[in-house]
C-alpha cells in the first residue's frame, strides 16, 4: 500500500501533469519515457517542475508502469509567483490592517511558518507564532497606526524584501515614533507572508563617519577574509554586540557572541570561501545595509 499511501497526500493537492520534454525508448513488452514535467496544483496555484522516467510493461493485456522515477529540478521546486512592487508594498498595508483589529493573533497570522520578528521594543528575538502574538499583546495596547515614509523594494524568486524607515502613531496619546524597517516576504502555502521583520527606532541623528558603497561591499570582504582563516572566533568578531545571525543551515537564530561562534565552528569545518552576485548597497546615519545574493 506503500503508493496508495503517497498518492492520498499528493492528491490533496488536486495535481494536474503535463509533460514539457519527452524521450521514448520502446522495446519487446517494455518501453521507456523519460523527460521534464510539470504539475499545476489545483489546491494554490502553484506549479512544480521535474524530471520524470517511466518504465512500461506489458502485464496481463495491458500496458502498466514497472518503474516510476520523479524528482524535483536542480535550479527550484517551485516556480516563481509573480509579484509586482506596489503589491509588495501592499502587503505593509495588510500588516497595518491587522495592527488595526488590536488582535495580537491576526497580527501573528501575517508571519510565515519559521517567521522571526525582531521588535522594536524587545531585546528578545521571536521565532515562533506564540512568541510573536505575545510581544503585540503588549505593543497594541499603544494603538499603532503604522506608515511608511521610505522604502527601497527588491523582488526574487518568490520572495521579496521592503526595507526603508516607516513611523507609527499611537493613537493612545497621540505619540510618533520613528523606525527603520525590513520586512522579508515569501509566498507560502499560497499566499505572501512576512518571513523576517526586522524593527528599529532611529538612531540620534548625530554626524557618523562617512562610508561609501564600495566601502559597505568590501566589508563583505573583511568577514569572507575571517572565514579564511577557519577560526570561529574571528569571524565572531565581525559581528556587533547586539547582532544577530540567522544563518543559512540553522534554523536556531544566533544573538550573543558565544552562539555565533558555535555556529562557525561546524560551517568553518567545510572550508567556505564566499562570493557577492548580486548587491543592494543602503546606508544610513551610522548605519548601512548589503542585501542580495551570495554563493559559497
Amino acid at each position: 500500500h506503500g503508493i496508495v499511501d503517497y498518492f492520498t497526500n499528493f492528491l490533496k493537492k488536486k495535481p494536474q501533469g503535463e509533460i514539457i520534454e519527452s524521450n521514448v525508448i520502446i522495446g519487446h513488452n517494455w518501453a521507456q519515457d523519460c523527460g521534464i514535467y510539470e504539475f499545476t496544483f489545483g489546491v494554490n496555484g502553484q506549479k512544480v517542475k521535474g524530471r520524470y522516467s517511466y518504465i512500461y510493461v506489458f502485464e496481463d493485456g495491458e500496458w502498466k508502469i514497472s518503474h516510476h522515477h520523479s524528482s524535483v529540478m536542480p535550479e527550484g521546486i517551485v516556480m516563481p509567483t509573480a509579484i509586482k512592487e506596489s503589491e509588495v508594498r501592499g502587503l505593509f498595508d495588510v500588516w497595518n490592517g491587522a495592527l488595526a483589529t488590536l488582535d495580537p493573533k491576526k497580527v501573528a497570522d501575517c508571519y510565515s511558518k519559521k517567521g522571526v520578528l525582531l521588535p522594536t521594543v524587545s531585546d528578545i528575538p521571536r521565532t515562533d507564532y506564540n512568541g510573536i502574538a505575545n510581544y503585540f499583546e503588549n505593543f497594541l495596547k499603544l494603538h499603532p497606526k503604522g506608515e511608511i515614509l521610505s522604502g527601497d523594494i527588491i523582488i526574487g524568486a518568490n520572495w521579496a524584501q521592503d526595507a526603508g524607515i516607516y513611523e507609527f502613531t499611537m493613537g493612545i496619546n497621540g505619540k510618533k515614533v520613528k523606525g527603520r524597517y525590513t520586512f522579508v516576504y515569501v509566498f507560502e502555502d499560497g499566499e505572501w507572508k512576512i518571513s523576517q521583520h526586522h524593527s528599529s527606532v532611529m538612531p540620534e541623528e548625530t554626524m557618523g563617519p562617512s562610508i561609501t558603497e564600495t566601502e559597505v561591499k568590501n566589508l563583505f570582504h573583511l568577514w569572507n577574509d575571517a572565514l579564511l582563516t577557519l577560526d570561529p572566533d574571528a569571524v565572531a568578531a565581525r559581528y556587533s554586540k547586539n547582532a544577530l545571525l540567522l544563518p543559512t543551515v540553522s534554523d536556531v537564530p544566533r544573538d550573543t557572541y558565544a552562539k555565533i561562534k558555535h555556529y562557525f565552528v561546524g560551517f568553518l569545518e567545510k572550508k567556505p570561501e564566499g562570493k557577492i552576485l548580486e548587491s543592494h548597497v543602503q546606508i544610513g546615519t551610522k548605519w548601512c545595509m548589503d542585501n542580495g545574493v551570495y554563493e559559497f
